[in-house]
């Protein structure tokens, strides 16, 4: 979930669930020879209405994600295809986000989480519409499954912060750990775009109070980045338009690559994302509309590509969506 300038419409819900886009449901973007036709989606049961669901993690035998909302609501599954509510991370806000963003009453925003060191990692977004300042906050778990004595919600505090005229929005955070064991973090939204910091893979916080943030994206509706890495590229998934409008919204996901995690990153032809470049992936179809929020996960022995959408047959209900991920000749990712 993300907040924007004044004058643009707000971010109204966070209500992420995927999985349920069909093989063949959205128009390729991809050449015709690209590659094979990728297998169907399961079909999506149970809990499924989420917002900005974050990635899809397992433990166990249990596939979790996290999802904007009151305390950060959670959904698990034992097969991909039936989804059940679980517990919130927090009964009440971390003390800290009263003062970093006065406004604040416990709505998240777009959490997003890994594995470090034997603990998961969550990092979340605490923010208001239509306002700059902004909060990335980190909480640690040594297990996502709460019927296990050892779980336990831990607050870190804020990894960063974003007030009234800086250079970028403390919102929607997304982390990635290189194969030099060095974690990094996108984040931002419509003010100066997307941007990347370094963590400290030992704590998961900044490097530095005055640690680099280096611009990675622009265009003027812009937020919910995602950083991945296939073959010799990494891979920067952004969303543009707005959200949280129901069948109004105007999502849709774009990407570029860089053979250098810092950059830059280019669209499929040679555009700069930070100069407006960004190769559409996944756009509205049919009654599936708005898709945004990335995620990509390994399960069945394929790659899988989750996100939400509004759906035109609730209502614009936001739910989740989820398709297996394929890759052109030429590594480019591309959707059935």
């Amino acid at each position: 979930m993300t907040a924007r300038p004044p004058g643009l419409i707000d971010r109204r819900q966070a209500i992420r669930t995927g999985l349920l886009f069909l093989a063949g449901s959205l128009a390729p973007h991809a050449r015709a020879d690209d590659s094979t036709p990728a297998p169907s989606a399961p079909t999506l049961t149970g809990e499924l209405h989420v917002h900005d669901p974050s990635t899809i993690v397992q433990e166990g035998d249990t596939w979790w994600l996290f999802t904007t909302g009151t305390g950060i609501g959670t959904r698990f599954s034992t097969d991909l295809a039936h989804w059940e509510k679980g517990p919130n991370v927090f009964a009440n806000p971390p003390d800290w986000t009263a003062s970093a963003v006065p406004k604040f009453r416990g709505y998240f925003w777009a959490p997003d989480l890994l594995r470090l060191n034997d603990t998961w990692h969550l990092y979340y977004a605490v923010s208001t519409f239509d306002s700059q300042v902004s909060a990335i906050g980190l909480a640690t778990n040594p297990t996502l499954d709460p019927n296990n004595s050892a779980y336990l919600w831990t607050d870190c505090g804020p990894v960063l912060q974003s007030a009234k005229g800086d250079p970028y929005n403390a919102i929607d955070p997304s982390l990635l750990l290189d194969d030099s064991n060095q974690l990094w973090m996108s984040f931002g939204s419509f003010w100066k775009g997307i941007m990347l910091v370094e963590l400290d893979p030992a704590t998961g916080l900044r490097t530095g109070p005055h640690s680099p943030i280096r611009p990675l994206a622009w265009h003027e509706s812009i937020e919910a980045s995602y950083l991945y890495r296939h073959n010799d590229f990494y891979y920067l998934f952004v969303n543009w338009g707005l959200c949280c409008r129901g069948v109004k919204s105007t999502y849709n996901i774009r990407v570029g690559r860089s053979r250098e995690l810092t950059g830059p990153y280019l669209d499929r032809d040679g555009a700069d994302l930070r100069h407006d470049g960004g190769t559409l992936l996944l756009d509205t179809v049919g009654t599936r509309i708005g898709p945004g929020q990335t995620g990509i996960f390994t399960a069945q022995g394929r790659e899988w590509f989750s996100y939400h959408y509004y759906d035109a047959t609730q209502d614009g209900k936001s739910m989740l969506g989820l398709q297996p991920l394929s890759w052109s000749n030429d590594d480019w990712p591309q959707l059935s």
